[in-house]
């Protein structure tokens, strides 16, 4: 079959425009079709954290982004009393070179990442477009798509990537069920302006009210977000109005001060698909994966998989990898997003009890335990092309901030990078140094001033990271290094030159 394009992306949602993005990056041809004509106008997600932001650094816009960003400057916990159980602060830069913690409104987010996509050559987002079906074939797949007029059109492409949202319509198509974790629950979901009204201080305060649990975030200029779980004898009409707004806000959303842009009921829910490709066709964002939104990972877990799966597709679009690379998207990735989800749906039962006395005995917990709340540490991957965990291996790498101010990613841009002390290196093979050198696919850092920090904070005097950052594993001497650097796929035929 000859393809029109190398991609196929259904979905222009943040997620389907940032895998749009990263395909015109590594130079793929790609088409994104998205049903609505015009940009949706009111906020759905609202946090990011460091690896996003990273994610957007190696698309060169991530300054673009901090204008229309705030770091979040901290959170907390507070009982049906108003107790502070939790307080921590979180406005600093970690080890992904920025911020973990960053609010944003998401039409910005959309509009930047829209002109992303308008300035990047060899891609193309097609709104007001609805995909009917995706048929995944021996060689790639058929997208069928109608434009508002009717007309239908046939794309031909190698693979495609469905990230057409919760209630996706090609994975309902595909037939592919998900795995429920925890208890649905409605909850009343409202953004807005508040204007000369103080709001809570803290910029996101999750309130274990067993009256009404409840969130709070504080978002760019004078916006704001609050949710509220539904109570069983709420009125759903009267819940929305700017008087019930202002009661269950207890105050803090004033009707005569809070503009809403949005007032409407969400079930928050924890989902996990089943299958994550079939054939040539990936899931990703929403259409693989919804947490209830208490460590906001929804939507950096979208951006995940987009991270995940492009630079795997690039390397066996140039028949750098063999095919089955694509088959660690879904082992790699499936297993990290379930423990977002589980640890989401968790919480979410912490929170959201009504029942007074185990929300005292949650209470009492927390004052004892304050750690127990605090976000968890990002997981390792699944399974993949990795050396596990116990190698050092699946786990997302550091990015440091030089001593001139650069970021390590600015150097390496969307290669494998080799960081290691000079002893270590010197010790391959000749051949093997040589092969290194002469190889398109990566980056070999060998200066102190370089990869120390990076180094330390993995613990180890070599290391090979992926494209999308994770470690592919780490090592202390010259022969586990040469092992690691048979995992890499442009090298995996230099064997013979290890010796």
């Amino acid at each position: 079959m000859t393809h029109d394009v190398d991609v196929v992306i259904v979905g222009g949602g943040p997620v389907g425009t940032t895998a749009l993005a990263l395909c015109g990056r590594a130079g793929l041809r790609a088409i994104a079709f998205e049903k609505d004509a015009e940009l949706w106008p009111t906020a759905r997600a609202v946090h990011f954290d460091g690896e996003t932001m990273r994610t957007l650094q190696g698309l060169g816009v991530a300054e673009r982004f901090q204008q229309v960003t705030i770091p979040m400057r901290d959170v907390a916990i507070l009982n049906e009393a108003g107790e502070v159980l939790v307080h921590a602060p979180t406005d600093r830069i970690g080890e992904q070179g920025w911020n973990d913690h960053i609010s944003f409104h998401q039409p910005d987010i959309e509009e930047l990442l829209r002109e992303v996509v308008a300035e990047t050559p060899g891609i193309e987002l097609r709104c007001g477009e609805t995909v009917t079906d995706v048929e995944s074939t021996d060689d790639g797949v058929v997208v069928t798509s109608s434009d508002a007029a009717g007309e239908v059109r046939t794309t031909r492409a190698r693979w495609a990537i469905v990230a057409d949202g919760a209630r996706s319509e090609i994975r309902h198509r595909l037939g592919i069920e998900s795995d429920k974790y925890g208890e649905d629950t409605p909850w009343l979901v409202v953004d807005g302006q508040l204007v000369d009204a103080p709001g809570y201080e803290p910029d996101m305060i999750q309130f274990g009210r067993h009256t009404r649990p409840a969130l709070w975030l504080r978002l760019p200029g004078d916006r704001v977000r609050m949710e509220f779980m539904l109570m069983p004898d709420d009125d759903p009409a009267e819940i929305v109005t700017p008087a019930a707004v202002e009661r269950i806000s207890r105050g803090a959303l004033p009707a005569d001060k809070f503009t809403p842009d949005r007032q409407a009921i969400y079930t928050f829910r924890g989902r996990i698909a089943r299958e994550w490709r079939r054939g040539n066709v990936f899931l990703a964002g929403d259409a693989a994966h919804q947490a209830p939104p208490l460590f906001g990972q929804g939507l950096c877990a979208g951006i995940r998989d987009a991270a995940n799966l492009v630079w795997k597709l690039d390397l066996v679009a140039r028949g750098v990898a063999d095919e089955s690379l694509l088959d660690t998207y879904e082992s790699e990735r499936k297993p990290h997003a379930t423990f977002w989800v589980e640890t989401a749906a968790n919480q979410a039962v912490i929170i959201q009890t009504t029942d007074p006395q185990v929300a005292h005995g949650r209470d009492e917990y927390i004052r004892a335990n304050p750690g127990a709340s605090a976000v968890p540490e990002p997981p390792v991957l699944g399974p993949g092309l990795h050396a596990g965990e116990g190698g050092g291996g699946g786990k997302l790498g550091p990015q440091p901030i030089l001593a001139d101010g650069i970021r390590l990613d600015d150097m390496v841009g969307s290669h494998f990078l080799v960081a290691a002390e000079r002893e270590v290196h010197d010790d391959l093979s000749p051949a093997l140094r040589a092969a290194l050198d002469d190889d398109g696919e990566v980056i070999t850092l060998l200066d102190p001033a370089k990869v120390s920090d990076l180094l330390t904070t993995i613990g180890a005097r070599a290391a090979v990271l992926r494209p999308d950052h994770y470690i592919l594993g780490t090592a202390g001497t010259a022969p586990e290094l040469e092992r690691l650097l048979l995992r890499v796929p442009s090298l995996a035929g230099t064997a013979n030159l290890t010796a």
